[in-house]
């Protein structure tokens, strides 16, 4: 049998071979049982930060304060910009707030999640994290403001294009406010892992609220993080990528036929300013595979 401090121990040497530095953790959804590494340290989210604004959007809709139906024109040239969806459009569209939810998190969507966090508001998140019990999970910012952070720090206009950057020294690129816990929206491997399981027991929010924001994080369609350390036929994997420069980051759910859940979190900070690094993303699932193993293994020598 595997123990923890191996898994860790081989988790650590894949981490320092592809060049990244890894805090993770898993735990499983309907028991106690957990792994972790620097699993309490704050952490940058980048766009994991959608997941609780997902949350909040969900849960006011269950409590009728708004209706996910309601129907909002984006017009071309919102201020928020992105590499891909709303940001790119050229016309103008209309779509729902629960539209807007399936971009937020199944492309992550700038814009779209601007548009809800605009309507659901900061406090209102933050007033849930607390009721919740999280201390280290915040939403601070929205898109447009993290990036805009970039380009001030740097003396540039930043539009969400890490290639521009991928010559910068680390030192300075270490000191951008949004590569700092304290300046940004950020939490712990610890308290997302949590917040998920709260999520996947209809415990975060009105069972409805849970299941629309599971719903939103099945439709995630990138598979080359957390999902690629796990075999298609045998899982599903409902997560939440998160990327900013030197930053590769998913969170999500790993639920298995026989019933078992776990909860995972993954957030990884590396070496150097590249932005095309297939290694470092598909340690994401490596690392989630490792401690779920173990998780499962476990499981099994202790029933």
């Amino acid at each position: 049998m595997t123990t923890a401090s191996e898994t860790v121990e081989t988790i650590n040497a894949r981490a320092e071979e592809v060049g990244v530095r890894v805090r993770l953790h898993a735990a499983e959804i309907d028991g106690t049982r957990q792994i972790g590494i620097e699993g309490g340290v704050p952490v940058v989210t980048a766009s994991v930060f959608k997941v609780p604004i997902a949350l909040e959007l969900a849960r006011q809709a269950a409590d009728g304060g708004l209706d996910l139906g309601e129907l909002v024109t984006v017009a071309p040239g919102h201020p928020t910009p992105g590499p891909c969806g709303l940001a790119t459009f050229r016309h103008e569209v209309t779509m729902s707030w629960h539209d807007l939810a399936i971009l937020m998190i199944g492309i992550s969507d700038n814009v779209a999640t601007d548009l809800i966090l605009a309507r659901v508001g900061n406090q209102a998140v933050g007033h849930s994290l607390r009721r919740m019990g999280f201390e280290h999970t915040t939403v601070t910012q929205d898109c447009g403001e993290i990036l805009d952070s970039i380009g001030e720090d740097l003396g540039i206009s930043y539009e969400d294009d890490e290639k521009v950057l991928a010559g910068l020294a680390m030192e300075r690129l270490a000191a951008l406010r949004a590569l700092r816990p304290e300046h940004t929206c950020a939490t712990t491997a610890e308290e997302i892992t949590r917040l998920l399981g709260l999520i996947w027991r209809d415990e975060a929010a009105s069972p409805a609220a849970c299941a629309d924001v599971r719903r939103w994080l099945e439709l995630q369609v990138w598979p080359h993080r957390l999902r690629s350390g796990f075999p298609d036929d045998a899982i599903r994997v409902s997560g939440k990528t998160g990327t900013l420069p030197s930053v590769r980051n998913e969170v999500g759910v790993v639920e298995y036929s026989d019933g078992g859940r776990y909860a995972v979190g993954v957030f990884t900070d590396a070496v150097d300013a590249r932005s095309r690094v297939p290694e470092r993303d598909a340690f994401i699932g490596f690392a989630a595979a490792r401690a779920v193993e173990w998780l499962r293994f476990a499981e099994a020598v202790r029933e």
